[in-house]
Parts: structure tokens; C-alpha cells; sequence
């Protein structure tokens, strides 16, 4: 660990102790779209709370030896989601961590289910002008955004949003500093898990 790294570690652990004695063993679980920011924000937040942080795709990419594009090529999508939903199942029982999932994992009732029992989700909810700048130089790797990537997006939004809004909370996603993201997350988990809420770190910079 960076010397920055450790200063903020050290600063940020006395004033989640509390948090993190309620989450127990259960893992804080990232939902949402594609471009909403579960990997970037997942990994400062982990930091932020001095756990380990596990990215869902890059798991199943992993254990594949393909990428999620190759996987959807090859085997189709209800292969993926089957293959999906058993890493998720597995990863969710080597909490405590932060777990950033794909955008269709959370529309499978199992893996919902089992998110309830074993964390606390978050949604990373984003507006659609957000992830069209966050997903357009990006969207030939994008199995779900294959065609008119604008059209998919709005089609995605109406199909999942409405399932996203069973998570535990939500954040909204947007262009800010990735720390302010982050605090708005622990706050949320705070008053979900009724402990005291941290006060808000402030990332210390290297000089240049």
C-alpha cells in the first residue's frame, strides 16, 4: 500500500468500526447499469472502509479464460447469467468485501435473493446523458449495447431500473469527485445498518 493509501486507511478505520461491526459478513453489493461507476466507486470504497473489493466480471472473465463479450458469442446470454449467478453465489460467501456485480446480475431473482441474505445492496443509479458519455467509446466490447447503443440504453433503463429500486439504498452516479460518491455511500450504509454516520474523509492528494 502507497503512503497515501495507508494515511487514509488510517484515517478512515477508527470511524467505520461501528459500520463495519454491523455489516458483519456480509458483503456491500454494487448494483446498476453498465457506465454507473461499480468498479471505479467499488474500489474507493473499499479502500474507504478497509475491505477487500471483488469485481464480479472480472471474476467470471477469470475463471472463463474469455472475455464476457466472448462468452455472449460463443454461448449466448442464458449460458453468461447461469455462470453469472453461481460466481455471484460463491463470492457472497467470502464477505465481508465490496462486490461491484454485472448490470444484469441483480435482474435474477435468486441472485437477489441471496444479495438480501448475504449483503447490502447499493444502487449506483445514473441518468442516461451520464452513461451515454461513459459507455460510447466503449460500446463495441458491450455485449447488451450491441446495435443503436442509445436505443439499448433507454430499453435497458425501462427494464431494469424498476428491479434496481428493490435494492437496500441508492446513490445517485454522476460527475463529481469519486470521494464524494464514496461518502454519500457510507452515509447511506450507516443509517441503513443505524450506526453512527462517519464524517465525510477527504482523500489527501500527492504533491506534485
Amino acid at each position: 500500500m502507497g503512503e497515501i493509501a495507508a494515511h487514509n486507511a488510517a484515517v478512515a478505520a477508527p470511524q467505520v468500526t461501528a459500520l463495519l461491526a454491523a455489516l458483519g459478513r456480509r458483503s456491500i453489493v454494487l448494483v446498476g447499469m453498465m457506465g454507473a461507476g461499480k468498479s471505479s466507486i467499488g474500489r474507493r470504497l473499499a479502500q474507504r472502509l478497509c475491505l477487500g473489493f471483488v469485481d464480479a466480471d472480472a471474476e467470471i472473465e477469470a475463471a472463463a479464460g474469455m472475455t464476457i463479450a466472448e462468452i455472449f458469442a460463443r454461448d449466448g446470454e442464458s449460458y453468461f447469467r447461469s455462470g453469472e449467478a453461481r460466481v455471484i453465489a460463491r463470492l457472497l460467501e467470502q464477505g465481508p468485501q465490496v462486490l461491484a456485480t454485472g448490470g444484469g446480475a441483480f435482474m435474477n431473482g435468486e441472485t437477489r435473493a441471496s444479495i438480501s441474505q448475504k449483503g447490502i445492496s447499493v444502487w449506483l443509479k445514473a441518468d442516461f446523458e451520464v452513461l451515454m458519455r461513459r459507455v460510447k467509446r466503449r460500446s463495441a466490447d458491450r455485449p447488451m449495447l450491441q446495435g443503436d447503443p442509445a436505443e439499448r440504453v433507454r430499453h435497458l433503463m425501462d427494464e431494469r431500473y424498476p428491479v434496481y429500486a428493490e435494492a437496500d439504498t441508492m446513490v445517485m452516479s454522476r460527475d463529481v469527485p469519486h470521494e464524494t460518491i464514496v461518502n454519500e455511500i457510507v452515509t447511506e450504509l450507516a443509517r441503513k445498518l443505524d450506526v453512527a454516520v462517519p464524517a465525510p474523509i477527504t482523500v489527501v492528494e500527492a504533491t506534485p
